[in-house]
């Protein structure tokens, strides 16, 4: 784990919901540590909002042509939206959060409504890129992790939960993912305040975030 500095107003939120960013490339283990934290802090006074839910939709755009978006770009994510529930959750708002559909690349009709918690993480590839989004967090986290790892990690997830053939993964990540990642993702990782290496696998780097999560977040 490699710690960097935090601001002056870091310090235990009694008042308003306590914000995490967890960013890093696709497979690195986000969704690992965000589990962690969950456990930690108890499922139920902690809320994630996934960048994933937040994609664009182009309903008018036929599904040949959908697929070939670029969705590792910054301008693929809603981040306007992302950044307003934020801001209302922390408000102490009811938010309805979109639903993504992988296999379609569309946005459902159906929302999900969630309720505002003490703790709310947010998670992405891309949520540490824009200014007005990353202002929002009060710790943020980087996942760094192996491309190879990360790579494999993804092929096995796109092919058993968003309905992608192994041809299909490998022509996006070598078209998108592995460019986007250099040049958007890599690069946000300076406004990490904490580095995680290797992921999942880090018990020590995983511990010692927790421990100061567990230091900030509102009782309750």
């Amino acid at each position: 784990m490699t710690p960097r500095k935090t601001g002056p107003d870091i310090r235990p939120f009694e008042n308003r919901p306590l914000i995490i960013g967890i960013c890093g490339g696709s497979g690195s283990g986000k969704t690992t540590i965000t589990r962690r934290i969950i456990e930690a802090l108890s499922s139920s006074n902690v809320i994630v909002l996934q960048q994933d839910n937040y994609y664009k939709d182009f309903p008018g755009l036929p599904f040949k042509e959908r697929i070939k978006l670029n969705f590792d770009h910054p301008d693929s994510m809603d981040t306007l939206l992302l950044a307003e529930h934020v801001r209302r959750l922390r408000a102490g708002e009811t938010i309805q959060r979109p639903t993504y559909d992988f296999a379609d690349y569309r946005r459902l009709s159906e929302a999900v409504e969630i309720p505002p918690r003490s703790s709310i993480i947010v998670e992405g590839i891309l949520i540490f890129d824009d200014e007005a989004l990353r202002s929002l967090m009060d710790i943020k986290i980087f996942v760094d992790t192996d491309a190879d790892l990360r790579f494999i990690r993804r092929l096995v997830r796109d092919i058993r939960e968003r309905g992608r053939t192994m041809d299909m993964v490998v022509k996006q990540y070598m078209a998108t993912v592995r460019p986007m990642h250099m040049e958007f993702v890599e690069p946000s990782k300076r406004y990490a305040d904490v580095i995680i290496p290797e992921g999942g696998y880090n018990e020590v780097g995983i511990d010692l975030v927790i421990q100061k999560i567990k230091s900030l977040a509102p009782r309750g």
